[in-house]
């Protein structure tokens, strides 16, 4: 099926998340008059394993990599992302100008969480996560996803909620796939959005 809900997308879920700094000349490409923010030679990149369920909207796996830029507000760029559903590949691609591929997910949750994800032409990445501390309350967030849409720089409202907690991380990447510019570095910081909810899109 890929039909798709119009926007906005209303969807709910956890997510584990890993921050990287990531030498800026080592980062793929991003949408044209989109500039990576930039430290001592680095940008930061978050990668993300969400799985969306109920009672958001749509229900799939996903794996993303996203570069923080300049924007109006806080605001990221998706440079890689997977997902095992032909509708959000769809509307992801049609709305937002998110470059979605399909891939096939390994989730395993319990207290810790480990995932896996490949395409038909070889594996991309796994990783594995250990929650610590977390907070005794809800955090909200507010940011814009930066990509190309119909040739023009598409600038996308996403709102989100969630309770974080802080994580280990332990992640294996194919040097030689998608997400080869992190092999090698390992992640500043990750942490578990339990029970998120997002809004995506205006």
């Amino acid at each position: 099926m890929s039909d798709y809900p119009p926007e906005p997308w209303n969807l709910a879920g956890d997510a584990w998340l890993s921050v990287w700094r990531v030498p800026v000349s080592e980062i793929p490409a991003l949408p044209e008059g989109a500039r990576p923010l930039v430290w001592r030679g680095r940008a930061t990149v978050v990668t993300a394993w969400i799985d969306y369920r109920p009672p958001g909207q749509l229900s799939y796996h996903e794996l993303l990599a996203t570069v923080a830029v300049h924007g109006r507000r806080a605001a990221t760029s998706i440079t890689g992302i997977w997902v095992d559903s032909e509708t959000s590949l769809a509307g992801g691609r049609a709305l937002w100008g998110i470059p979605k591929d399909l891939a096939a997910f390994e989730f395993a949750g319990g207290h810790a969480f480990t995932a896996s994800a490949a395409t038909g032409d070889d594996w991309i990445a796994t990783a594995a996560f250990t929650p610590r501390l977390g907070l005794p309350f809800s955090i909200p967030a507010a940011f814009e996803v930066v990509q190309t849409l119909d040739g023009r720089l598409k600038r996308s409202p996403v709102a989100s909620k969630a309770g974080a907690r802080l994580a280990s991380s332990d992640w294996q990447i194919n040097p030689a796939g998608p997400l080869g510019h992190l092999a090698g570095h390992r992640p500043v910081a990750s942490a578990k959005l339990a029970g998120f909810t997002l809004r995506f899109g205006g």
